[in-house]
This record gives C-alpha cells, sequence and structure tokens, in this order.
C-alpha cells in the first residue's frame, strides 16, 4: 500500500504467454503474502487461463487450495488440491493442503491417507510427521468414544421403551442423556448407526409428551447440518409423519417439531446449495424435491380440521423463514412461485379465520399477523410485474368466491380476508378494497347490532384507514360512524377499535405540528382513554393490545409523548403486556417507544427552502416546542427508570413472526436513542441492553442493522466490553462493528466503529484475530488517509492496537509499502493525539520487528527531525514513545546507532538518562548504554 494509493491492490492484466503466467503466479503470491487471498485467488485464475503447463497448472491449483484454507472454504480447498495431484501425483504440497482441508470437513480416514504419502514423500520432514500425530490421535479419540457409547445407547433405549420404567427419575435421566449425547456429531452418528431413527420412531408412536419431545430432540442433533442423515430420517419416519407431529395440542411438543422441521428445512436447503451431497460426500436423494414435499406438507396442514392454533402458526413460522429467498441478489424465486400457486389459497383461508366464535379452523391471536408476515414476504419475493398481476389475481378471485354468493358469513370471511392483505402486503390490500362492493359492506356492518360482524367490520375500517388512497374517503365517510361506534356501544370491544380509528385519522400529519387533524385537546383526551383502557387488566389482552395500536399513533404529538411518560401505571402495562402471549402488540409498542424517543429519522429543514416555501405560501412542516432536544433526553430517562430495556430485551427474543424486519429496525431506533447519552450506558447494560442488541445487529433491515451496530459501538467505547458482553458474545460484536467502516455509513458512525474496535483490538489476540479474519484491516488503513482529523485518529489509534498481530506485523515488513512511513509522517503532524497513536504504533513495531528499524531512516529525510521532536517533547507518553523508538533502532544496528549518535539525538539521551526516575530515563540510558558497548561513544569519568 502507498500514500497515493490506499486502496488494496488486484492483479493487473498482462499479456498471454509462459511469462504471462510466471507474472501473474508472482503477483498472486505477493498478495497472499499480504493477506489479500481473494485478489491471490483472481490472479491464480488468470494465470489458469493462460494455457498454463501442467506442471504450472499443479502449482496454480494447490496455490488456490491455500487460498480457499485461508478464506475458510474448505470444500474447494479440497477440490483445488485435488486438480493438482491430478496434474502431479508426487506434489507433497498439495497433498498436505487436501490433508487439511479433508481434516476440517471432518474426514479423517482421507486425511490421514494424504499426510502418510506426504511422510513417505519426505520422511524427515517434522511438520507432516506432526500432522500425521496429531491426526492419528484424533481418529483414536473417536474410535474410543464411539466405541464407549455403543453399549451407553444400547441401555438408553432400553430404559426409554421398558414400559415398567414409566415416569420415573431413570426414565428421565436416559432421555436428557441421549439427547445431549446427539449434540456431538460422534454421538449423533453412533444412535443414526445403532438403528436409532427406528427406536425415536417408536418413542413418538408413544405419545406421551415427554418421550415425544427426548425423541424429537435428538432427532434435531442426528439432522443438523447432515444432509444424508436428514433425508434418512424422513425415508424413516415419513414427511406426512414429521409435519403432523406440529399439529398436537401439546404446545411443548408443536414446538420442538417446529424446530426439527427447520434444521430439516436448513439441511435440506444445504443440499440444494452444494448438489445433493452428504457431509460425508455420499449422494442423495435430490434435496430439492425432498423440500417441495416437506412444504407441501405444511400448506395442507395449515387448513387441516383437528390441527391446534400453535400448530398452525408453527407452520406458518416455518413457511416464513423457509420460502422466501435469503437475498434479493439470488436470483431464483421458483419456490415462492411455487407456494403461490399451490398454497396462496390455503394461507388466505388462516387469515381470514377468527379466533371468536371458533370455526372450523383453530386459530390463535397471532395466526393471522403470521399470515400477514408470510403474504408479504412472498409478494416482496416476487420479481416482476406479471408475478405481481398472478398474486393479485389469486387473492382477488379467493374473496369474490366468498363475498358474491355466500351470504353474510361469505362476506364476514372476505372482508376478515382484506384485512389480513391491509396488515402484509397493503397493495394487494388496496386493490381488493377497491373490488365492487367491498367498501361498502364494510361501512354496512359498522352498524350490525351482532358484535363479531361489528368487530370485522371496525378493524377492516382501521387497516384501510391507513392506506393513502382509501385515507380520505374514509375521513369524510368514516370519522362520523366511528365517533357514533365509540359513543354508543355498550362494548368495550367495540369501542376501543373504534377509537384507534379515529386515533389513526387523528395522527395523519405525523410529526408536523401545523397538521392537526381534530380540534385542540382531542388527541390528549383519545390518549387518556386509550391509556385507561391499557391499565384495564379486567379487559383480555387481546382487546387491549388495540389501546397500544391507539398510542403508537396518538404519540406522534408531542404532548401526548409528555402525559404518556408520566404515567408510570401505563408504562408499566404496556412493558407487561409486550411480555404476554399476545405477540401482535410487538409492532405497535415499539412503534410508540420510536415516537416517545424521537428516534425516526427527520431531516433538518434548509433554511433558504424553508424561506423559499413560505413566499410561495407552500406548507411548511413545523415542529412541536415538545419535541426539541431536551424534552426527548427527559423522555428517555423516564422510560429507562420505568424499565423499557427489560421489555425490550424480552421482546428481541421473541420467536414469533411477528418480530419482522421492520419491527426489529424500530427496537434498534429506539436502543440507539436509549445509549445516545454516556451516563445513560450503564443503564442500558445492566439491564441486558448489550445482549440484546447482538441479534438486532446481525438480522433485519440494513438500517435496523446499522442502527443497533451504532449502539454496540458506543457501549463498546464508554464500557468495559469484557462485562458488557460477558463470554464467546464478545466475539459476536467484532462483525457489526465492521460493517460501520463501510463508506455508505456516515462519518460518525465510522469514528465511533473504529474507537470500539480500538478498545476491542487492545483486549486480546484472539479479538484482533477476529478483527482481521472480518477483513477490516484494509478499511482501517483507508481511514488512516481521512481528511477529518478525528476519523483519522481512530483509524491510527487502532492500527496501533491491530499491530500487537503477527499478520499486521507482516503486512509492514512487506516490500514495495508505504504503511511504516505514514507512521513515521504522522509521528511528526501537530495533532498530539495523532502523534501518540503513531508513535505508540512505531514504538510496538520497531520492537516486534527490529528489521524494521533500518529501513525508518529509507521511508523520509525527515526522520531524525521527527525522532528528536519526539524525544524533546514536554508530554511524557510522546516523550517515552520516542526514546523507545530510539532504543530498538539503537539495538537493531549499531550502524543506525552511529547515525544517532552523530546527530542532536545523543545530547538529548544524555539529557534525559540524567533526570528523574522514570521509564523515559531509564529507555535513554539503555540506548547510551548500548552505544557504549558499539564503541561509538565513551563514558565520563563518573561512569555515566
Amino acid at each position: 500500500m502507498t500514500v497515493s494509493d490506499p486502496g488494496t491492490p488486484g492483479p493487473r492484466p498482462v499479456a498471454p504467454g509462459a511469462s504471462a503466467v510466471e507474472q501473474l503466479r508472482k503477483e498472486g503470491n505477493e498478495l497472499f503474502k499480504c493477506g489479500d487471498y481473494e485478489g491471490a485467488l483472481t490472479a491464480y485464475t488468470q494465470a489458469l487461463g493462460l494455457g498454463a503447463t501442467p506442471q504450472d497448472q499443479a502449482i496454480l491449483h494447490r496455490n488456490r487450495a491455500a487460498c480457499h484454507l485461508k478464506l475458510e472454504d474448505y470444500d474447494k480447498a479440497e477440490t483445488e488440491a485435488s486438480k493438482a495431484i491430478e496434474k502431479d501425483g508426487g506434489d507433497v504440497k498439495a497433498l498436505y493442503r487436501r490433508s487439511q482441508a479433508l481434516e476440517k470437513l471432518g474426514r479423517l480416514d482421507q486425511a490421514v491417507l494424504d499426510l502418510q504419502r506426504c511422510v513417505s514423500l519426505e520422511p524427515k520432514n517434522k511438520v507432516f510427521q506432526e500432522a500425521l500425530r496429531n491426526i492419528g490421535g484424533q481418529i483414536q479419540e473417536k474410535v474410543r468414544y464411539m466405541s464407549s457409547t455403543d453399549a451407553k445407547v444400547e441401555q438408553m433405549f432400553q430404559i426409554l421403551l421398558d414400559p415398567q420404567e414409566k415416569g420415573t427419575e431413570k426414565k428421565q435421566k436416559a432421555s436428557q442423556n441421549l439427547v445431549v449425547l446427539a449434540r456431538e456429531d460422534a454421538g449423533a452418528e453412533k444412535i443414526f448407526r445403532s438403528n436409532g431413527v427406528q427406536l425415536l420412531q417408536r418413542l413418538l408412536d408413544t405419545g406421551e409428551a415427554d418421550l415425544m419431545l427426548a425423541a424429537l430432540r435428538t432427532l434435531v442433533g442426528i439432522c443438523s447440518e447432515h444432509q444424508s442423515r436428514t433425508v434418512a430420517t424422513l425415508s424413516v419416519l415419513g414427511t406426512r409423519r414429521m409435519v403432523s407431529i406440529l399439529g398436537v395440542e401439546n404446545q411443548a411438543v408443536s414446538l420442538a417439531a417446529c424446530h426439527l422441521l427447520q434444521v430439516i428445512f436448513d439441511a435440506l436447503k444445504e443440499g440444494v446449495k452444494k448438489g445433493f451431497r452428504g457431509k460425508e460426500g455420499a449422494i442423495i436423494v435430490d434435496p430439492a424435491r425432498e423440500l417441495k414435499v416437506l412444504i407441501s406438507n405444511l400448506l395442507e396442514l395449515l387448513t387441516e380440521v383437528g390441527v391446534s392454533g400453535q400448530g398452525r402458526d408453527n407452520a406458518l413460522t416455518l413457511l416464513i423463514k423457509a420460502v422466501p429467498r435469503k437475498s434479493l441478489k439470488d436470483p431464483n424465486n421458483s419456490l415462492t412461485l411455487w407456494v403461490i400457486d399451490q398454497g396462496l389459497k390455503k394461507i388466505l383461508e388462516v387469515g381470514g379465520s377468527v379466533q371468536e366464535p371458533p370455526g372450523e379452523l383453530a386459530v390463535t391471536a397471532n395466526s393471522r399477523m403470521s399470515a400477514s408476515v408470510l403474504l408479504s414476504k412472498l409478494f416482496d419475493d416476487l420479481k416482476c410485474d406479471a408475478e405481481r398481476e398472478n398474486f393479485h389475481q389469486l387473492c382477488e378471485n379467493y374473496i369474490k368466491s366468498w363475498f358474491e354468493g355466500q351470504g353474510l358469513a361469505g362476506k364476514l370471511r372476505a372482508i376478515q380476508t382484506v384485512s389480513c392483505l391491509l396488515q402484509g402486503p397493503c397493495e394487494a390490500g388496496n386493490r381488493a378494497l377497491e373490488l365492487s362492493g367491498v367498501m361498502e359492506s364494510v361501512m354496512a356492518l359498522c352498524a350490525s347490532e351482532q358484535e363479531e360482524e361489528q368487530l370485522v367490520a371496525v378493524e377492516a375500517l382501521i387497516h384501510a384507514a391507513g392506506k393513502a388512497k382509501r385515507a380520505s374517503f374514509i375521513t369524510a365517510n368514516g370519522v362520523s360512524l366511528l365517533k357514533d361506534l365509540y359513543k354508543r356501544s355498550e362494548k368495550d370491544s367495540i369501542r376501543i377499535r373504534a377509537l384507534v380509528g379515529l386515533c389513526k385519522l387523528g395522527s395523519a400529519g405525523g410529526t408536523d405540528f401545523s397538521m392537526k387533524q381534530f380540534a385542540e385537546g382531542s388527541t390528549l383526551k383519545l390518549a387518556k382513554q386509550c391509556r385507561k383502557w391499557l391499565c384495564n387488566d379486567q379487559i383480555d389482552a387481546g382487546t387491549r393490545r388495540w389501546a397500544v395500536e391507539g398510542l403508537a399513533y396518538l404519540t406522534f404529538d408531542a404532548d401526548v409523548k409528555e402525559e404518556f411518560v408520566e404515567d408510570e401505571a401505563a408504562l408499566k402495562a404496556l412493558f407487561q403486556l409486550s411480555r404476554s402471549e399476545e405477540r401482535s402488540v410487538l409492532f405497535a409498542v415499539a412503534s410508540a417507544l420510536v415516537n416517545c424517543t424521537n428516534s425516526y429519522d427527520c431531516e433538518e429543514p434548509d433554511p433558504k427552502m424553508v424561506e423559499l416555501a413560505k413566499y410561495a405560501k407552500q406548507h411548511v412542516p413545523e415542529q412541536h416546542p415538545k419535541d426539541k432536544p431536551a424534552f426527548v433526553r427527559a423522555r428517555v430517562k423516564k422510560l429507562l427508570e420505568a424499565g423499557v430495556v427489560s421489555a425490550m430485551t424480552c421482546m428481541v427474543k421473541t420467536e414469533s413472526p411477528v418480530l419482522t424486519s421492520a419491527c426489529r429496525e424500530l427496537l434498534s431506533r429506539v436502543f440507539l436513542a436509549l445509549v445516545d447519552e454516556v451516563e445513560d450506558r450503564g443503564t442500558v447494560v445492566a439491564q441486558g441492553g448489550g445482549k440484546a442488541l447482538l441479534p438486532l445487529a446481525l438480522e433485519g433491515t440494513d438500517v435496523g442493522q446499522t442502527k443497533a451496530a451504532q449502539a454496540l459501538a458506543k457501549l463498546t467505547i464508554t464500557s468495559n466490553p469484557e462485562m458488557t458482553f460477558p463470554g464467546e458474545r464478545i466475539y459476536e460484536v467484532v462483525r457489526p462493528l465492521v460493517s460501520l467502516l463501510h463508506l455508505n455509513c456516515s462519518g460518525l458512525q465510522n469514528f465511533e466503529a473504529l474507537m470500539a474496535l480500538t478498545n476491542l483490538a487492545g483486549i486480546s489476540e484472539r479479538l484482533r484475530q477476529k478483527i482481521l479474519k472480518e477483513k477490516a484491516v484494509p478499511m482501517i488503513e483507508g481511514y488512516m488517509f481521512e481528511e477529518h482529523e478525528m476519523i483519522r485518529r481512530a483509524a491510527t489509534e487502532c492500527m496501533c492496537n491491530l499491530a500487537m498481530s503477527k499478520e499486521v506485523q507482516d503486512l509492514f515488513e512487506a516490500e514495495g509499502n508505504d504503511r511504516l512511513k505514514l507512521l513515521v509522517l504522522y509521528s511528526g503532524e501537530e495533532d498530539e493525539l495523532l502523534r501518540r497513536a503513531a508513535a505508540g504504533g512505531l514504538a510496538m513495531l520497531t520492537s516486534m520487528r527490529p528489521s524494521l528499524c533500518s529501513r525508518v531512516p529509507r521511508v523520509t529525510t525527515h526522520w531524525l527531525e521527527i525522532l528528536q521532536a519526539l524525544l524533546l517533547s514536554p508530554n511524557q507518553e510522546l516523550q517515552h514513545r520516542g526514546v523507545v523508538v530510539a532504543l530498538n533502532m539503537v539495538e537493531a544496528s549499531k550502524e543506525i546507532a552511529g547515525t544517532l549518535m552523530e546527530s542532536e539525538v545523543l545530547e538529548i539521551l544524555s539529557v534525559l538518562a540524567k533526570g528523574k526516575e522514570s521509564p523515559v530515563r531509564r529507555a535513554a540510558a539503555a540506548c547510551l548504554g548500548k552505544a557504549v558497548e558499539y564503541g561509538l561513544i565513551k563514558p565520563n569519568r563518573d561512569g555515566e
């Protein structure tokens, strides 16, 4: 890397021919030494395309294997090494690299064969001998473990299947041991080979909850990350049988079955990616076909009578996780299209079902929301207008089939389905609203005498009110109807929903203070009633949820926010409700908290544009006086005192489709607002905020992940990371922090990430290795050239701490880069903090790598002036760094020591050596002592 070009160098295009192959290979070797394994891989690939000789091809393939080993892609490493061996069977390096890849893949028997071949080719090579001993020990341990578990597995199944042992402690212990054994791959393999799947099937057939749980949890271990065992398990148990367990009434068994099916999905999807290869390299049944069979059974389960509501929800959860593409960059959405064609009507049937009174299909309070989430994800996964039009047509045909000719019950079912679509893919919901007679029926049913009919109609009206196309129509036609329902209905369930409709319409102006929909004080009255219902624990959670929905809209008004955070009982009720089984409340809770903390995006308007808009008599949004920073900070304090962090931590742990990416983003925004003030961060950490932020930073929308990562950075900067993220969690923090270094993040985010990484890099070598593995070094180096002095300084400090790692030292020692020059020049900058960081890095590097000492005088002609300035600095820290650099240079070479002793450095060191006892004095005396030893200077008469 050079000062003029801070980017990572890549392979240059060259002319074809033998010399071109050699040049690209050498370039690849240099890139490999610098740690740029992707660049090296590209260079070797280019060389292979230039007609290399068989000998050169063998070298290039084994070099590619080395790159893949470094990148931890062991399948490709094995493939490349095998290609090299095909070209040259005696290529000992290729054999060794293949053995390394096979060992990582768990294929020890094959790895040992390659190592034995290596030892036979080079009998005196100690590296091969040591590797062979290590792998031999691993094989012996595995054999010993497998043989010792033979009898144990048989004994466990005997106890579990013995009818005489029913309900005994012995049986409970056997089931626990079986589950624990299956968690280790060797144990899972032993159970599998001991006819374990058939025996586990017998446990499932008992119908006893405890035995079924033990069997399902053991099967998780057998199927986890193993495609061939997964397909074998499905063939024994039957896909239909596995899926049917989801529908049992026992919630724990249903959840365990859900977990097992998720593991099976993951294994099958991995098989689709890798082309039908199992973990042990065995050819297995087409996993894509098995995947479709499994999904088809889940779709069938959705509309089966007799399936529990919890089981239906679990089936929806599995479909949400398994069907849509993980990334829109993946061009293949065929699974989504297949599910829409085969199962959209079944999903809509669940979305159109009601919990009370119980219908043909048992559903829970969360079923419709789960169906909405699935529909939304399927719709978002479509790639073109034709696919979306097909989705719309299927939805509209289904709604028409119920709305026309099915009487009042059919109309209610159709309207309920429209509500489901409005909560999910609202574009499809809007089109459904425009179907002939639908909106008119909604308005008419709001006036029904039957509570069930009113509930369905009012909820549809509420969901429609938030959609731009219908809001004006409802404002004109529905406000009076909602007010009438609110005032006259005797049912709280109706009144509270009517109130939410009014809240939704009343908040149409958002945070714009100048756009009030209702008369002054009306929103405060509505909010007061919402809080009253929220605090009434005599009302069921499903109804109280609507009070939170109302507050989610009303808290756009700063007056409402102020009253809400002052109401301790309402906050307590809100947090309790967020922990309840009523999961559909999560988004509303998160929305209300975002509003109270003002953590939504709000750009400051350009004053010139505001003046221009006023002149043109255009509307200009106004901020509420109580939305100013001082009020927001006070509200944050109140929320922290009320226990908001604990409540949000529980929300993050929710295993439900309702915790959508959008909901996670809202929680991330709130967390970032909560840690904005340094003095509040201790409270957030103490209540588990650090732990909750990790999953938010790793999954969700791009904005949500960035906000959570920034909150993590703030916590890492000001608190002890080892206490904030105990145990292994501290290593999970690195990736989110590195993501903030990307150029699409703001300067503040870059700065905070660099500061946080500096703290982590100073803790342990393992953390430094994790930072290196996440490829942060090139980005950190790039920020060392940043114009903003604080970012430049933070990057230099981070590099100083990373310089304790051998890999970073290698980068500085590599020929043809200006990394060392940059540190020397920065050691002479005016910014004292930047000088301190650079000089610290220079002192460490010259100590760890003495060869760098001889290069310091060559990087710049000003090196001596910079060193002298450090030695003469009034700042003790800078002075100490300078004298350590001088000592390292003197100890490295007599020639450099001579240059220093011939300059003013001698006089400066002499003065420092006579000062008060300190590290500076000791280092200065050591420099002079070494110079005396070289014979460059002589001690004075006093022996000094």
